[in-house]
């Protein structure tokens, strides 16, 4: 079907009130978003990293150690480890072997145990055993992908380097509206674009526990979420 054609005063009069129309929805997404990350503050104000550490370092082994695997699992392996390699100078000069024999249980022990012991001699050889704290120089270590550098980065240095995109905030930024794509990086310049800098860290970390607590991935617990009326999903078929 052919358009009417527009006349000069038309068209500026149109163009006028779809900018005010798109002002408005993103105003009304903004506020949404702002009400979601509020909600999650109110839900979960004790919300941190549930891996156990002392030390970035030990915070660093651990994030490697919990891919593909739960923090309660890392959690009952890692003080045997820490105390027989309590730093990176200790796990660098470590036995492949030992050191598979104290991590099988995360899964994936042969690769995760040469990833970490690698991270540790690329530590002591080229950062002095500490952590480095740009996500470049995190980077450059094996193991180490944007998800680990930015859990580092937030939770022993308070450094706001992106967002954390894991298995839970992923399914609920797509619950939630926030974003649209699956892929880790795309989700997370979306949570970028749309959460306040400042918000990146806790954030990230209260939606995970929301994801571990109530919006479970087979079964979320819709009827109990105090979220819903905030949630473009609830009417979703695979959200009963």
């Amino acid at each position: 079907m052919r358009s009417s054609p527009i006349s000069p005063g038309d068209k500026g009069g149109t163009v006028a009130k779809s900018a005010s129309a798109s002002r408005r929805g993103r105003s009304a997404e903004a506020i949404r978003i702002t009400a979601v990350l509020d909600e999650l503050d109110r839900l979960y104000p004790d919300a941190h990293c549930e891996l156990n550490y002392r030390s970035p370092f030990e915070l660093l082994i651990a994030v490697i150690l919990s891919a593909q695997c739960t923090d309660d699992r890392v959690n009952l392996i890692t003080p045997t480890l820490f105390a027989r390699y309590p730093d990176a100078a200790a796990l660098a000069a470590s036995n492949q072997e030992e050191v598979e024999k104290i991590i099988f249980s995360t899964g994936f022990y042969r690769n995760k145990a040469k990833n970490i012991r690698a991270a540790a001699q690329k530590l002591t050889e080229k950062f002095g055993g500490a952590v480095p704290r740009t996500m470049t120089d995190l980077l450059s270590l094996p193991g180490v992908a944007r998800k680990t550098a930015n859990v580092v980065l937030g939770t022993a240095f308070g450094i706001p380097s992106g967002v954390v995109v894991d298995t839970h905030i992923s399914r609920l930024s797509q619950r939630l509206g926030m974003t649209s794509h699956e892929e880790p990086e795309k989700i997370e310049r979306d949570l970028q674009k749309l959460w306040p800098e400042e918000r990146w860290i806790l954030s990230g970390h209260r939606l995970i526990w929301h994801g571990r607590r109530v919006c479970f991935a087979r079964k979320p617990s819709c009827a109990t979420c105090t979220l819903r009326p905030l949630c473009p999903a609830k009417e979703a078929k695979e959200l009963p």
